[in-house]
């Protein structure tokens, strides 16, 4: 039986249910094995009198047959997809669930005028969703609202081992500024050190949960790798090739230096326009956070980014543990030695990858700043520079509107802010707060707040 995990998308659907009042359907989209139909399933069981539950990738030739057949006459097609399935649900307190939407097109076009006949609410579900040839001979519904459903962040994978205190401690901290006590402290960075491990895929965390093991958990991470991999041999030809391709590259891209992605060092093109069907592919499928370079750091990112000069990370940063160290089934153990430092590993690349799922969940778009500094010397060397992300948060300082927020991310207690330092002197009337997310207490100087990472998903 699935254990349901507590996941913050269920309030995103009360207040969809509240505020819709059946105007709008609503689309949960997310990749695979994300927990998309439990959520949706258990939404259902908890929030209405009852429900029908429609599995696309499985349903019967009947129900096909009525999308085809009866999409003219809603109360004939609404009476008779009640009989296929025994259900008698009662009007506006009733849900239909379109699980796997993106198999049948047809369906998601009728959203649109069951949405009008006003009945019934509807949740529908799907992975790959944006795959031009599932969608490029329908009407998409405006009448469709969208969330995502990402991996589980850090404060979801400790409800779900059930450390609510350890959650709410953290927050009630971050928001007074207060550092937890060193032994809380200590505990809290073994258990975000170890979801860096684990992950957030919902069949995963259950499964270490169960067995406080890595190896049942790092083999069902390895076959949710094979089943994207799958899933990119139906993107076709060429394409196909490219996005699997960026996907198998991105744990070496990570663990360079930059860590941005150079895609001269794939097969089959050496230029971002050559790869940039196949990366938007896997960022549609939700398989990858790319994180865009901007140009000029001002609120309003999207305005000046360069796409083309990129990082990419994956979406959870478990499965990226599992990819990296793919080599066979004596590195099943693999987990447990780099917990304890007991193989050479880029640590630095696992934390931004996990700061960068964290930033994503909370829903902030992925950009990140380089420059050059002047040399000190006359025909010295240009000195580099390097923020890992901007989000925008309200600042308090300018009477809570929007500045860019720089957020540095460390992986050892031994480091240097050089980067930070000199962007904030190059760009102090845009800043708000600064961040710096590392492995030791929190403390606050200034406008520069230096925050454990456990506490990157309050950000």
């Amino acid at each position: 039986m699935t254990t349901v995990f507590r996941r913050k998308c269920y309030d995103r659907l009360l207040e969809w249910k509240r505020e819709s009042q059946g105007r709008t359907a609503i689309l949960v989209e997310g990749a695979r094995r994300v927990g998309k139909t439990t959520l949706a399933l258990e939404f259902a069981k908890r929030e209405y009198a009852d429900h029908i539950y429609i599995d696309f990738s499985k349903a019967d030739k009947a129900t096909l047959d009525l999308f085809r057949d009866q999409r003219a006459d809603i109360d004939t097609f609404l009476r008779m997809l009640q009989l296929n399935y025994g259900k008698l649900l009662t009007p506006r307190n009733g849900l239909i669930i379109f699980d796997e939407v993106q198999r049948f097109p047809v369906a998601r076009e009728y959203v649109k005028h069951l949405v009008a006949d006003g009945r019934f609410d509807y949740i529908e579900t799907g992975s790959l969703i944006s795959i031009r040839k599932n969608v490029e001979k329908i009407v998409i519904p405006s009448e469709e609202e969208r969330v995502s459903l990402d991996p589980m962040d850090f404060e979801e994978y400790l409800w779900a081992n059930g450390l609510d205190v350890y959650a709410q401690e953290i927050r009630r901290c971050r928001d007074g500024l207060i550092p937890l006590p060193d032994p809380v402290h200590a505990k809290c960075s073994r258990l975000f050190s170890e979801y860096m491990l684990v992950g957030g895929m919902p069949q995963v965390v259950e499964a270490f949960v169960e067995d406080a093991d890595f190896r049942r958990p790092d083999k069902i991470k390895r076959q949710i790798i094979d089943l994207y991999r799958e899933d990119m041999q139906k993107f076709g030809g060429a394409e196909a090739r490219r996005a699997r391709a960026v996907f198998d590259d991105v744990p070496g891209e990570l663990s360079c230096a930059s860590k941005r992605f150079k895609f001269s060092n794939l097969d089959g093109g050496d230029r971002f326009e050559q790869f940039e069907p196949a990366l938007s592919w896997l960022a549609d499928a939700h398989l990858v956070n790319p994180c865009c370079l901007c140009n000029d750091p001002n609120v309003g990112y999207r305005l000046h980014a360069d796409s083309s000069s990129l990082k990419c990370y994956l979406a959870d940063t478990g499965l990226l543990v599992s990819l990296a160290f793919d080599d066979g089934p004596e590195l099943l153990d693999i987990h447990r030695d780099i917990q304890f430092g007991r193989v050479s590993v880029n640590r630095g690349m696992l934390v931004e990858n996990v700061v960068a799922q964290q930033l994503r969940a909370r829903g902030h778009s992925l950009f990140y700043y380089s420059w050059d500094e002047p040399s000190l010397r006359e025909g010295g060397r240009l000195r580099p520079r390097e923020i890992d992300f901007l989000i925008t948060r309200g600042y308090s300082n300018a009477a809570g509107k929007p500045r860019i927020c720089p957020v540095e991310v460390k992986s050892s207690k031994a480091y240097s802010t050089v980067s930070l330092d000199d962007f904030a002197k190059r760009y102090s009337d845009r800043i708000g707060d600064e961040y710096v997310l590392h492995p030791k207490q929190l403390k606050v100087e200034g406008n520069r707040q230096y925050l454990p990472l456990y506490m990157s998903f309050c950000l």
